[in-house]
């Protein structure tokens, strides 16, 4: 069985060993080993904190398979971002060009760099092993993040968003941050993408660029990438516009990927998910979907099949002991349609 569960801090070697395997350019993982161990116990003693209002704390969420208790996944959600720390994206805007001497009209596009996001919830850090693709992995861990946001709504933003990592070369160059970014940053993609996953961003303030960025001045080879998906990252992204997400033109300023969002309520999974109490039960005949213990200590999450009756949901004895439930437990069900 497959459940997400809040990290802890004695997941580092997994963890290390995910973060390893995701690549360059995927920001998020790009972070020195203790970062990572770092990141582990600010989010076990975040999961363990007794408050119900917006901070800026990261929840880790580990995929583990409980028949051989390894990790074979991970995602994340920052609470709020853009306050304390500059969330920087780079806005395509659309400039009507008109002239009645010259008898021209046409529209220009350009980007400007903004902190637009402040104050939002970012879902991110969506990884999934080879071990554990095609087995319906990277949904779970996906979903598992708006379950987590529905079991105390009071801890985070109104608008949730996701950054997607853009068109990245087999060598791990980016052809977006090579013409665009990289003139201002004076660095390489690999260096600006973990400085940025790093440190407060304070960089980008001091050397990004501070006027519009002309689209029609780029090469068609780099223009052909802005917004685009990497194709590692197409089912996420698919994913996030299931649940109700979508693409307004903001981009990633290191690998032009595209930034997607929404308001909170409207996360379809946020949106369709119930509260029940459960009880033991043999689930023959039932519903699939995905259970969750809908509180903070000790959360959880797996994909089962249960039996609904009014406000109370039967599940087995096996999904019970590995969301660690007794009966009587108020939890939350999202059913698959």
């Amino acid at each position: 069985m497959l459940i997400a569960r809040a990290a802890k801090r004695t997941d580092i070697d997994e963890l290390i060993a995910l973060a390893k395997s995701a690549g360059t350019g995927f920001t998020s993982l790009a972070v020195p080993p203790e970062q990572l161990e770092e990141r582990l116990v600010k989010s076990e003693t975040a999961f363990a904190a007794q408050i119900s209002r917006q901070t800026e704390d990261t929840y880790q969420l580990m995929l583990e398979d409980t028949e051989t208790g390894h990790i074979v996944g991970c995602s994340a959600v920052k609470a709020m971002v853009g306050v304390s720390k500059p969330y920087w994206d780079f806005k395509i805007i659309t400039m009507a060009q008109h002239s009645a001497e010259a008898d021209r009209r046409f529209d220009m596009d350009a980007m400007l760099l903004v902190n637009d996001f402040a104050g939002a919830t970012e879902v991110g850090t969506l990884f999934v092993s080879e071990a554990g693709r095609g087995t319906g992995a990277g949904r779970l861990a996906a979903q598992s993040r708006y379950l987590l946001m529905a079991a105390d709504r009071p801890r985070f933003g109104e608008k949730v968003l996701a950054e997607l990592r853009g068109v990245v070369r087999d060598d791990g160059s980016s052809p977006f941050y090579d013409y665009v970014s990289r003139p201002f940053f004076k660095m390489d993609f690999a260096e600006a993408d973990q400085l940025s996953a790093s440190t407060d961003n304070q960089f980008i303030l001091d050397l990004g660029p501070k006027h519009l960025i002309y689209m029609d001045l780029l090469p068609p080879d780099v223009r052909a990438v802005v917004g685009q998906t990497h194709a590692v990252g197409v089912g996420a992204r698919k994913l996030l516009e299931w649940e109700g997400f979508h693409y307004d033109r903001y981009i990633d300023i290191f690998d032009g990927g595209p930034l997607v969002s929404t308001w909170t309520e409207n996360v379809r999974t946020i949106r369709e998910s119930r509260q029940y109490t459960v009880r033991a039960a043999t689930p023959h005949g039932g519903v699939q979907g995905l259970l969750s213990t809908d509180r903070f200590d000790n959360f959880r999450t797996t994909r089962t099949t249960v039996i609904l009756d009014g406000d109370v949901i039967g599940v087995d004895f096996e999904t019970l002991q590995a969301l660690d439930l007794c009966e009587g437990d108020r939890v939350r069900f999202w059913r698959q349609r």
